[in-house]
């Protein structure tokens, strides 16, 4: 009697359950042939009084009706849920390509600045660092700038306000300031090189800028000569700009070097006829050089006259104008995403 009306149940629960079309109606289902208080439930409470042969044969038939019924509601709750989905809005076309992502970039200075490294350790250099708010003594005393000279008052330099007892501070105004902390801790010789940002108070235009990156170089031994840098300048520039360039070498003045001259390369955004940046000259100022003053060894800690060496600095943005053929000098520290992104 019992087995009769557990099969009678299955095949009531199973027409029940196709004619199911919603949640609600699944949820309902499954209280009533599956729930606590459901027939199915109630007739499982009565199998522990009959005989012990049909005991095994109702139990065993009461498990595969219940996993019936359980894998059938599963399989409903299925269909209901894939009845609900736009397939066609999930549908991926598996041949189609990737969508790329935006990543970063080095900016074209950090860029210009990495393949100068190269080429200098390359040729066995050594690469220094140092403050960008520098002392007095190291930006102009170190490096035998008088107490009167132009490049200290308000108009070349940016002086800080606060005082820290006599010293005066600054936004380095050169990366040279590095030359004298580097010679303190260090015997001759060597040859480094000292890439920075630096800051100048003058008035900006395509070529000029108030803060901007520049390039140390300084070689010191016992024999070390204008015809060294005059080598090593041509020898840089060929690997820079991977043609050969020419070199101009004119008279000039720097307190931290004796003799000294400016140095210029022709314009290679112009190929020396004349533009813009390089002022109609057909030629552009990349920094100044000359050998070492005594009085900067001296400040060093070295004894007079027992090296020599030679430094020269240029700036690294006024190569990047030309090796990206820029023609404002004040886009590169612009921080506008349509100029940077394009390097």
């Amino acid at each position: 009697m019992m087995l009769e009306r557990l099969n009678a149940i299955k095949t009531e629960a199973l027409e029940k359950l196709a004619l199911v079309k919603d949640e609600a109606a699944l949820r309902t289902w499954e209280n009533t042939y599956l729930g606590r208080k459901s027939e199915f439930n109630s007739l499982l409470k009565g199998v522990k009084e009959l005989p012990d042969e049909e005991r095994k044969q109702v139990g065993a038939q009461s498990n595969a009706l219940k996993q019936a019924l359980y894998a059938a509601l599963e399989a409903a709750r299925g269909a209901l849920a894939d009845s609900g989905r736009d397939w066609e809005v999930e549908r991926i076309d598996v041949t189609l390509p990737g969508q790329g992502h935006m990543t970063g970039h080095l900016h074209p200075i950090t860029q210009i600045e990495h393949e100068i490294e190269d080429i200098f350790t390359s040729m066995g250099f050594g690469i220094a660092d140092g403050p960008e708010v520098e002392s007095e003594w190291f930006n102009f005393d170190a490096l035998n700038f008088p107490p009167d000279h132009p490049a200290r008052d308000m108009q070349d330099a940016f002086w800080l306000e606060k005082q820290w007892g006599k010293k005066k501070y600054l936004p380095r105004t050169h990366t040279s300031s590095v030359q004298v902390r580097y010679m303190q801790t260090h015997t001759p010789p060597f040859q480094i090189i000292i890439p920075g940002r630096i800051f100048r108070n003058e008035a900006t235009d395509a070529s000029h800028e108030h803060t901007f990156h520049q390039f140390e170089c300084l070689v010191v031994g016992d024999k070390v000569s204008v015809a060294n840098f005059k080598h090593l300048a041509e020898t840089f520039f060929t690997a820079f700009f991977d043609k050969k360039i020419e070199v101009r070498l004119r008279p000039s003045f720097f307190p931290f070097t004796e003799p000294s001259f400016e140095f210029d390369v022709n314009c290679l955004l112009c190929n020396g006829v004349g533009c813009p940046v390089c002022k109609g000259t057909g030629w552009l100022e990349i920094g100044g050089a000359g050998m070492v003053h005594q009085n900067v060894f001296e400040s060093a800690g070295y004894k007079r006259n027992e090296y020599q060496g030679f430094a020269w600095g240029f700036g690294l943005t006024r190569l990047a104008m030309m090796k990206y053929k820029i023609t404002d000098i004040r886009l590169l520290m612009s921080g506008d995403l349509r100029f940077t992104q394009q390097f």
